[in-house]
This record gives C-alpha cells, sequence and structure tokens, in this order.
C-alpha cells in the first residue's frame, strides 16, 4: 500500500490536522449514507406498497428522524469547503450537474414529504414527488461516487476536464447501485420498524433486494479495478493482497448473514446487516482512494486549507459534534420500537 507520509509535509500539525479533518469528512459521509439511505428507501419502495394506510405507516416511521439525517450532509459538504478548499474547487465543476440534481431532488423530497399530508385526500401527486425526488437523489449520489472513483482532470491546479466527463456507464451503474442499496436498507428498516402488512411485505422484498446488493457489490469490486489501475494496483499488489483480504470475506461472511436473517424472519438483524454492508463497502472505497481527495491527483494534504484555519473550524467542530451526537441518539431513543397502523409522529 502506499506510504501515507510520501505525501505528507513533514510538519506535525500540518500533517496531523488534515487527517483529523478527512476523519470527520468520512464520518460525517457514513453517517449521512446510513442515516438518510433508509428513509430515502422507504421513498423507494412507495409505488410496491399500494395502500394508503401502508405509506402513512413508512412515513410515520422516519417522520422524527429524516430531516436530522441530512444534518451531516450538511457537515460533509461543510467540511470539504472549510478543511479542503482546493479539493471543493475541482470536484464542484467537475460534478456540477449531479451535485445540483441532488440538491433539487432533496429539496423536492422535503417539500413532498410535508406536503403529502397537508394536501390528503388529494395528495397523490406528493407520493410521486416524494418517490421521484428520492430516486433522482438517490441515482445522483451514485453518479458522483462513480464520478469520483474513475478520476477527476486536474490541470494547473483546477478542474481541466469537460462538463460531461462524470457521464460514464461506470458511473450511471454506480448510481442505479446506490438506488438498489437504498431501497434496501428501506426495506430492512421497515421490518425492524413497523408490524403487520407492511412488515411482512417488507420481508418479502428485502429477499431480492438484498441480493441485487450483493450482486452490485460484487459487480463494481470487478469492474472497478478492471477499468482502473490504479485501484487494481492497490489492492492486488504484494503484500496488499494479504493484507486486504479480510474487506472481500468479511462482506461475504456479512453478506449471508443478511440473507440468513431475512428467511429467519429476524426483525432487527437485516437492518444491522446491511448497515454492516454499507460500512464495508465505504471502507472498501477509502482503501481504493486513499490518500486521495481528487483521484488520482490531490491528496488530503495538497488540497487543505491553512493550519490555523483548520484548526479554528476544528474548535467549533469538535465542541458541536458531540452535541450533535447526543441529540441524535436520543431521538432515536425517544421514538425507539416498532409502529402500528395508525401510530405515528404525525
Amino acid at each position: 500500500m502506499n506510504s501515507l507520509l510520501a505525501s505528507a509535509p513533514m510538519g506535525p500539525l500540518e500533517f496531523s490536522v488534515p487527517v483529523i479533518w478527512a476523519l470527520l469528512l468520512a464520518t460525517a459521509t457514513i453517517l449521512y449514507v446510513v442515516l438518510d439511505g433508509f428513509d430515502l428507501g422507504i421513498a423507494i419502495l412507495f409505488p410496491l406498497f399500494p395502500e394508503e394506510h401502508q405509506r402513512d405507516l413508512m412515513m410515520n416511521s422516519v417522520a422524527p428522524y429524516w430531516d436530522g439525517n441530512e444534518t451531516w450532509l450538511v457537515l460533509g459538504g461543510g467540511a470539504l469547503w472549510v478543511a479542503f478548499p482546493l479539493a471543493y474547487s475541482i470536484i464542484m465543476p467537475a460534478l456540477y450537474l449531479p451535485m445540483i440534481a441532488l440538491l433539487l431532488a432533496l429539496i423536492f423530497r422535503g417539500v413532498a414529504f410535508e406536503f403529502r399530508w397537508a394536501a390528503k385526500p388529494h395528495h397523490r401527486k406528493w407520493d410521486l414527488a416524494f418517490t421521484g425526488g428520492s430516486i433522482v437523489a438517490a441515482f445522483a449520489q451514485g453518479v458522483v461516487v462513480g464520478g469520483l472513483l474513475q478520476g477527476i482532470t486536474v490541470t494547473n491546479g483546477r478542474f481541466g476536464g469537460g462538463t460531461l466527463d462524470w457521464l460514464t456507464p461506470f458511473s450511471v451503474f454506480c448510481g442505479l447501485s446506490i438506488v438498489i442499496g437504498y431501497a434496501t436498507i428501506g426495506a430492512a428498516w421497515l421490518m425492524m420498524r413497523t408490524e403487520g402488512e407492511v412488515a411482512e411485505r417488507a420481508r418479502r422484498l428485502a429477499r431480492p433486494l438484498f441480493l441485487l446488493l450483493i450482486a452490485v457489490v460484487v459487480i463494481i469490486s470487478v469492474w472497478t479495478p478492471l477499468a482502473i489501475p490504479r485501484i487494481a494496483e492497490r489492492w492486488f499488489a504484494w503484500p496488499n493482497l494479504l493484507l486486504l483480504s479480510p474487506v472481500p470475506v468479511l462482506t461475504a461472511a456479512v453478506a449471508f448473514w443478511g440473507l440468513w436473517a431475512i428467511a429467519k424472519g429476524r426483525h432487527n438483524q437485516p437492518f444491522f446487516a446491511a448497515v454492516v454492508l454499507f460500512l464495508l463497502a465505504f471502507a472498501g472505497l477509502v482503501i481504493s482512494n486513499i490518500p486521495y481527495l481528487v483521484p488520482p491527483t490531490i491528496d488530503i494534504w495538497q488540497a487543505a486549507a491553512s493550519p490555523s484555519s483548520q484548526v479554528f473550524m476544528l474548535i467549533g467542530t469538535v465542541l458541536l459534534l458531540p452535541i450533535i451526537l447526543m441529540y441524535t441518539g436520543f431521538v432515536y431513543w425517544v421514538f425507539r420500537g416498532k409502529l402500528r397502523t395508525g401510530e405515528g409522529y404525525h
């Protein structure tokens, strides 16, 4: 594996503070993917639950959390802008269109979530908006990941490519993969948080969705090193092949665990299996690209703001982050347990 020290400045402060910010950025990203993933997922599954009372229960299962979950997207975007302004200035123009689509879709989804309740009984268009906004948001997130993975053209410290460089079969497949992944975690969430016909239908959907998720993980795991030589070298050069082998082994084990838990009708385990599968996939992405923020040219130290700026912002972040985590944990604890038809936050 390439040494991180090879790209790092010699000063301990200049080396360590960008690493801390990179860890915070990674934490915010995975928390957003997991926490907002299940509420995007239930919207993606909306067309498969045709009855109004079923959809009401699905929305009520995420009503206390959904807007708070997007806090982590704001934190991640803010961390990239404040701590790594060079990376931000390159990534945004490179992925401008899918980023704009993502933000507009999230706004549209949020408006639909609130207006659906107010518009009853004439709310069908808001059901469509809720589902459509969530699908577009999930797809755009996958396209952004695919666009980053395949690399961004950088010329003299600026984005040097074209407007549609991100639009490739690989990035489109990554977009579809995220839609499938969010639908899977959404079905697992419904198994855990609801009772009756919604939970049973979610269980029937969870198995094929989990199989699809496993399939896309395998395809991306094969496609990525075949298409991107630097990633192939990272994973298959010796001794990396030996050191990194636990990641695919654990992924296979978690996949079997999830399928077994669904078959046995376990309520909570499928959700946690899906979460761990997302964590392992994210770990694979980090391993493939570390220490680059703008693959394959700009690493975390080259992209970092001045140490004084990073330290100043880090103080506020370190003070506020535990409060956000405690509040998030408190909300999930207060609204724990299963929902029955007719129950909910609204």
